[in-house]
């Protein structure tokens, strides 16, 4: 079996979050949290992101979704 790779930095998933079975390394996490806006490392992450992720979103889907009224 292979090992998940980080969605950002490509290097072996060894620990940090996943979503949608994709996996983003306590790195590039805690860079990713630490990114000011509307810099080319926040875009940077965002493109990461978006290439990856987004295409596995159901779109429209709204059951057993939770309302969440902040």
């Amino acid at each position: 079996m292979q090992k998940e790779k980080c969605i950002i930095c490509r290097k072996p998933l060894n620990g940090g979050i996943i979503i949608n079975g994709r996996g983003i390394c306590n790195n590039c996490e805690g860079r990713i949290i630490k990114a000011k806006p509307n810099t080319d490392f926040y875009e940077y992450y965002k493109n990461c992101i978006r290439k990856t992720l987004v295409q596995f979103i159901p779109r429209g889907v709204t059951k057993d979704c939770q309302d969440y009224h902040l």
